[in-house]
Parts: structure tokens; C-alpha cells; sequence
């Protein structure tokens, strides 16, 4: 790819700028906040996004005579001045997020050894009763409409909905039960598909002062046990079937599977399951005996006299309320605890890059046990929108039209799904027209498919979005105040700051276009702090350089500058800045790729692949994107041992068998190439990347891929 972005390019005016959320708030504190280099929504947004990363606490006073060479004194002396508005107080009145007790301030940077500093000390809240309450939003009240959602196979039946009113009881009526089931603190697993009563039981369980563990209803018994023992977990709710395309799969026997392979490691057993129907009202599987269904469980609180009224348990705000998994690159996924910060962090980002907004109505197939789930949640929880829900698959024409009659104004999307849609035509005919914008992450997306999907709207714009779990958003966006151009970002996300790094760890300067890995300033809110089975300070900042040009500006009417010093914070993508400003996003530094939106790694797909054919010395594992973009396609390089051969269709199908049964039947295997041996290193490490890049030469990807 050249260095310059000629694509089809979205366009916003000036007036329109000034009505969404981000321009309406630059308007009114942008001349304030940048003085007389404000301009517009549009014109100052570079500015105003940079000013939100390097002041993530205050904003500046002119300081006369001062020399500053550390972030912790160059907030100190920024913190000091009267009345000063900062990025992070306007959206927290612009959210829903209630305090118990308020926070000390902004950010606390006193504390060294945390790299990002602490972020709102003293604060105490329950950032779930923050998403049930109505009380704190002009436009959200108790007979708003929170949910909306339509069973697959009811295409022609009226949408469901769901008052805030009647939402709050369920929950509610869910936190009692949890009180009565399990003990305080406990880590409670979903394993489910994304349903209304799924994200009632997640916000239940937090409101209730326990831990969600996260869990995608995709994963294969041995995946699943290894993130309830990782988490601890006590109990576990699930659904007796998965419904797909008119198909029932089981989805309680794979505790079956667990239990009688994993007992003995993970104690599966003494994990209780708490199991709903996928149809009916009624469970239609038989349940162990220390298991339950969904029925008795709510049942237990009836004799309570306010079954549906619960009084939150509050919590400091750097309290775990939520466990996920992100695949390292050998053994365990990193568990990875969101504090209540992350959904305040997920729920801004939303509103100023998606405008998401009450009256919109948001939709993203997606799952509670993928980062996605929990941002989508929050993100209209939080800002008064309402969630959009199809049980049943994305793949089809019912949610297309569930997509119409629910009048959808947002639209999530991963690549993978847009392509399924275009191949098949199942769309065509469906009237999308109140879609404002379309939302894309989770793969690297095709130009074509973006074309055709923006196509269904009038030719609305896509927001391409990146980031990743352990930062409970993204670090690299679109926007709707910037062009967009198909298939690249054209921003860092709001308070977000990145530099690009050559080979030898040096960065690039701003607006050079340039490719490397990106190293991001430590200040992010809602990024861990922790994780709960790895040494966070390996994963994300050993090796990692200093940053000696980090610059905060004290005014742009000043040539007063705070040079910061501070060590960067891993994250292991490769970004390719071109001419113009977009970015692309090139894959992983490490040997981690990204199939079907899931990252997971080469490592623990060679593990399952070793073992599929006697035949086998070893296998490579990597993965390709199309010449003309699109999602990563997963390659399997293979050494037979001495004197033996096989044909490279038979291993795809027992690689394809293999990796289905033991990692995730999600994942598919695109080609097969037996070689003779593996280029490594003098240590005899694997050079995976040579084996990519000569792939790639080899291969005419669009028509063999």
C-alpha cells in the first residue's frame, strides 16, 4: 500500500458538527479551553483532541519562569489553578455516573509506581445503579425505553420492549437472588448469548457487589474450564441450547464435558449453574442436582416483600466488578479485571466518536464474553440510548429485518459478518434508512464490503474503532467531526496519546508517515492496572522506552511548553501513518493474531495441530491479510517427520476438527502448505514473521484465501 489514502470520503458541515455531542460541548468550553485558536467543531478538532490527552487533569494557567521535566511535576504545577474545567469533568456530567462520595480529583500521579497515575481517588460508587437510575438524566426516565429485542424465527412479530422502569426490577429481582444463592464477593460466571436476560443477570451481579466473569458462549469445554478455574468462579449461568438458524446446540453439556475430564484440576463441580431456556419458559434439558434452573433461582426471593427493590452494594471505584480474557501468547488467556472505571471510559468514547445519544437506538451483534459486549452495554446504558438485541444469528435476513422494524440508528459490525451479508444479498430490500452511522472493529475491514455496507444507508459513514480488552476501549477511532475514508482511523481516540516506534524503539515525529509499533502514553482511564494471573508490569512495560518529545502546551497562545518524561505503555500493534493523516492498523508486533475478531495465539494453535495426525514433526501457525484487506486468514505451515507424507487437504480437515474441538469452532483454517523445515533463529526460536512475509508472496490471495 502507498503512502496515501485516494478513497471515498464522508463528509460532515459545519452545522452538523455543532449538534453532536463532541461539538456541542467544543462550542461552549472550546473557546475557553484554547483560547483564540479555537475555531469550529470541525477546524479545532485535532487540537481539541490533543489538548484532552495532554491535560488529562486540568486545564493550563499561563506559568511564568517554571522548567518541568516530569509528568508528576508538570500536573502538580497544571493542578493548581481555581475553577479550571478539564475534558473528564464535562463527561461525567454529561454521563450518568452518580457518586456516592466524590472523587479527590481527576487524576493523582503521587503514587510513582503506577505508571498512568490513580484515577479519581476516594471516589465510591456502584456503576450499575448508575445505569438503572433516571434520576440523573434529563432524557431518561422510568417509562424509557431501555431494550429492544425480537427472538430469531418471530421475524413478522412486533419488537419487544422494555421500560427502564421494568428493567431495573429485573435486575433488582436478580440481585436478590444472587444474595440468597451465593456468598458476597463471589466471582459468577455468564456463559450465554447476548440476550436480554444475559445482560440483566451482568448488571444484576455488579449491583449486587459480585464479579461478572466473562465467558463467550462459543468457547469449547476445555476453554471454558480454564477461565472458571483462572477466575475462581462459583457459579455459572448459562442456557440449556444455543438457537442459530433454526438449530438447537447444546450449550449445558459442555459442563458435562468439563466435569468429567477437568474435575480433578479446576473442581468444576462446586461450580454451580444456573441454567435458562433458550425457548419457552421452561428448561428443556435435565440439570445435575446441585445445579438449578432459572426459575427456581428467581423463585428463591419470593417470600421477600420487595422482590424487585435492592439497595446497591457501593464500592471504591478502583473495585473489580467484571473479568475478561485476552489470549498471551503461551498457556493461560490473561485475566483481565475491569474496575468501574472502564465502563466510564467505554461509555465517553462512545459518545464522542459514535454520538450516541437517547432516542438513538444501538445495535452490534456481539457477545458478553468479548470486550464489545460490556462497551455496548454501558455505552447506551450510561448515555440514555437503547440497546437493540436480536436472539438468534446475525448472518441471516431476520436480522436485517429485525435491524429495520427496531429503527435501528447505529449499527455495529464486524468485517467477517458485512462480507457474509454482501455474498449472500440476504439484505437486499430492507429499509435501513434511519441508520446514521455504522461501527466497525474487530478485524481489519475490506474496502469493497465497507462500500457495499454504507451503500444499505445512503451512504452513511463507518466508524472504524481499535483498541483492545485490557484498555476498556480504543486508542485509535474515526470521528464524525474528520472525513472518513473507508477501511483506515483518522484519529486517536479522545484523550488518548500514542507515538509510533521505529526498530529501535525511537519515535517517529507527529504527522510523519511512517510504520511501526505503537507505544501509548501511560494516562489512560480505564486501562488495568493489574491482572489477575500475569505480571502486568512485564506484559505492558518492561522493555518499553522512555518517551523524551511528550510535550504538553501550556496555551496555544504560549510558547510555554512542560516537556514530560515517562515510559510508554505496551500494546503490540503495528500502525502505518499515511499521507493525510489516516492510520492503518498492520497487525501484531508479537506472534497474537486476530481470526474471526478473536485474538488468540499461534502458540496454543500449533498445540492443538501437533496432535492431529501422527504423521506431524511440527506446525507453524500464522495468519495473512488479502491483498485487497479484509480479515486475517489462518495458514498452518507443516513439517512431516522423516519419510512420511500426507496431503495438505487431509490436514486442513483434522487441523479444522482439531482446532474446533479443543480452541474455538469460530476459528477456520484458510490453507495448508507442507514444507520442509522452519527458518529460526540461532536460539532456535521460530521465525514466524519470515514464514508470514513469504507466504504472502507466495500466495495469490484474493482467489486461493
Amino acid at each position: 500500500m502507498k503512502n496515501v489514502i485516494v478513497l471515498y470520503e464522508w463528509l460532515i458541515n459545519k452545522l452538523e458538527s455543532r449538534q453532536t455531542n463532541l461539538g456541542r460541548i467544543m462550542e461552549v468550553h472550546g473557546p475557553k479551553l484554547l483560547g483564540e485558536a479555537y475555531q469550529d467543531p470541525i477546524t479545532s478538532f485535532t487540537l481539541f483532541q490533543k489538548f484532552s490527552a495532554q491535560h488529562p487533569e486540568a486545564s493550563p494557567k499561563l506559568i511564568e519562569d517554571i522548567v518541568v521535566i516530569t509528568i508528576e511535576d508538570a500536573l502538580k504545577h497544571l493542578s493548581q489553578g481555581d475553577d479550571m474545567l478539564i475534558y473528564w469533568s464535562i463527561l461525567l456530567k454529561e454521563l450518568s455516573v452518580i457518586f456516592r462520595e466524590d472523587p479527590k480529583c481527576i487524576l493523582d500521579t503521587t503514587d510513582k509506581s503506577r505508571h498512568g497515575g490513580t484515577w479519581m481517588p476516594g471516589a465510591i460508587l456502584n456503576i450499575a445503579e448508575c445505569c438503572l437510575l433516571s434520576t440523573n438524566h434529563p432524557r431518561k426516565q422510568d417509562d424509557s425505553v431501555v431494550i429492544t429485542w425480537r427472538d430469531e424465527g418471530y421475524d413478522e412479530a412486533p419488537v419487544n420492549h422494555m421500560t427502564l422502569k421494568e428493567f431495573r426490577e429485573n435486575v433488582m429481582r436478580v440481585a436478590n437472588a444472587l444474595d440468597a444463592t451465593f456468598s458476597k464477593g463471589d466471582a459468577i460466571a455468564i456463559d450465554m448469548p447476548m440476550t436480554v436476560n444475559a445482560v440483566i443477570i451482568y448488571l444484576g451481579i455488579i449491583l449486587a457487589g459480585f464479579i461478572v466473569v466473562s465467558i463467550a458462549d462459543s468457547f469449547a469445554a476445555k476453554e471454558i474450564a480454564t477461565r472458571l478455574r483462572v477466575s475462581n468462579a462459583k457459579g455459572i449461568f448459562t442456557q440449556d441450547f444455543i438457537v442459530r438458524g433454526g438449530r438447537k446446540f447444546s450449550l449445558y453439556r459442555q459442563y458435562f464435558k468439563f466435569d468429567y475430564i477437568y474435575v480433578r484440576v479446576v473442581e468444576a463441580s462446586k461450580c454451580k449453574v444456573i441454567v435458562l431456556p433458550a425457548i419457552g419458559k421452561g428448561v428443556d434439558i435435565r440439570l445435575r442436582e446441585h445445579d438449578s434452573s432459572w426459575k427456581d433461582f428467581l423463585s428463591s426471593v419470593d417470600h421477600l416483600q420487595r422482590p424487585n427493590y435492592y439497595s446497591p452494594v457501593y464500592q471504591p471505584i478502583e473495585s473489580v466488578t467484571n473479568i475478561l480474557f485476552s489470549s498471551g501468547t503461551t498457556g493461560d488467556p490473561k485475566a483481565i479485571p475491569w474496575t468501574q472505571l472502564s465502563p466510564i471510559r467505554c461509555a465517553s468514547e462512545s459518545w464522542a466518536h459514535n454520538d450516541v445519544k437517547p432516542g438513538d437506538v444501538f445495535c452490534w451483534p456481539t457477545n458478553l464474553g468479548w470486550v464489545m459486549g460490556p462497551i455496548l452495554l454501558y455505552s447506551c446504558f450510561l448515555t440514555g440510548t437503547t440497546l437493540a438485541l436480536y436472539h438468534g444469528s446475525p448472518l441471516d435476513r431476520g436480522f436485517g429485518k429485525f435491524v429495520q422494524d427496531a429503527g435501528v440508528t447505529l449499527l455495529g459490525t464486524v468485517p467477517s459478518i458485512v462480507k457474509s451479508w454482501k455474498s449472500t444479498d440476504c439484505m437486499d430490500g430492507l429499509n435501513w434508512k434511519k441508520i446514521k452511522s455504522f461501527a466497525s472493529t474487530g478485524e481489519a475491514s475490506n474496502v469493497d464490503d465497507d462500500l457495499w455496507l454504507s451503500s444499505r444507508a445512503y451512504y452513511k459513514p463507518i466508524i472504524e474503532v481499535c483498541g483492545g480488552t485490557e484498555l476498556a476501549s480504543s486508542y485509535i477511532q474515526g470521528s464524525l467531526l474528520q472525513p472518513q475514508a473507508f477501511g483506515v482511523f483518522s484519529t486517536l481516540s479522545m484523550t488518548t496519546g500514542f507515538v509510533i516506534l521505529d526498530e529501535r524503539g525511537i519515535a517517529y515525529s507527529d504527522n510523519e508517515p511512517c510504520v511501526g509499533e505503537v507505544g501509548l502514553f501511560p494516562a489512560h482511564m480505564g486501562a488495568t492496572d493489574r491482572l489477575l494471573n500475569a505480571n502486568h508490569e512485564e506484559v505492558y512495560f518492561k522493555g518499553m522506552p522512555n518517551h523524551n518529545g511528550m510535550v504538553i502546551v501550556l496555551s496555544p497562545l504560549s510558547e510555554k511548553q512542560l516537556l514530560v518524561r515517562k515510559k510508554l505503555r505496551r500494546h503490540g500493534d503495528i500502525v502505518k501513518r499515511v499521507v493525510g493523516g489516516y492510520y492503518v492498523v498492520q497487525g501484531r508486533a508479537d506472534d497474537t493474531m486476530n481470526l474471526g475478531g478473536i485474538k488468540t495465539s499461534s502458540v496454543e494453535i500449533e498445540r492443538v495441530c501437533d496432535r492431529a495426525d501422527e504423521k506431524i514433526l511440527e506446525t507453524a501457525a500464522i495468519s495473512v491479510t488479502p491483498v485487497n484487506g479484509g480479515p486475517e486468514q489462518l495458514v498452518i505451515l507443516v513439517v512431516l517427520k522423516k519419510g512420511l507424507s500426507c496431503e495438505p487437504d487431509q490436514l486442513k480437515s483434522k487441523f479444522s476438527r482439531a482446532i474446533h474441538t479443543n480452541l474455538n469452532p469460530l476459528f477456520k483454517v484458510s490453507y495448508v502448505k507442507i514444507v520442509s523445515e522452519f527458518p529460526r533463529t540461532a536460539s532456535n526460536k521460530l521465525l514466524r514473521r519470515v514464514l508470514r512475509d513469504q507466504i504472502k508472496r507466495e500466495l495469490a490471495l484474493p482467489s486461493k484465501l
